[in-house]
């Protein structure tokens, strides 16, 4: 059996949370997921804990938003070679722009339906497991 795949998902809403949660659980790989709801918590906890193979930041929230985390995270040594993914209801060209001159790999628009979340990541997964072995 496969390694499970580590990944950290920043996100202020719950709801949100959730759904993404429902739909790495559809996708039946091994990822484990864990949820964090501020930026600045997220940050302090990568700097003490084990380093997770993705993060997936929202990029619309209080105090420090995704992009603002983002930056930061790039910063730090024993993080900048995590793919980091934007995920966020913002869906602005500029935004998307901005995320990728950032460091992020992605910038995935939270879908309105869970089914379509579950092909969004089979996808993203897909295709960046491709080009890790690349």
């Amino acid at each position: 059996m496969a390694l499970p795949i580590n990944c950290l998902i920043v996100d202020d809403d719950i709801d949100d949370q959730e759904i993404f949660a429902i739909a790495v659980r559809e996708l039946k790989q091994p990822y484990n997921c864990n949820y964090i709801l501020s930026a600045i918590d997220a940050l302090e906890l990568l700097k003490t804990s084990a380093i997770p193979d993705y993060i997936f930041l929202d990029f619309n929230m209080p105090k420090m938003n995704g992009m603002e985390c983002l930056i930061e995270i790039k910063k730090m040594s024993h993080l900048s070679h995590i793919p980091v993914v934007i995920y966020s209801t913002s869906s602005g060209q500029n935004f998307i722009d901005e995320a990728l001159k950032n460091g992020a790999v992605a910038f995935i628009t939270k879908p309105p339906r869970i089914s379509d979340l579950v092909m969004i990541l089979k996808n993203f997964f897909a295709q960046h497991e491709k080009s890790e072995t690349n």
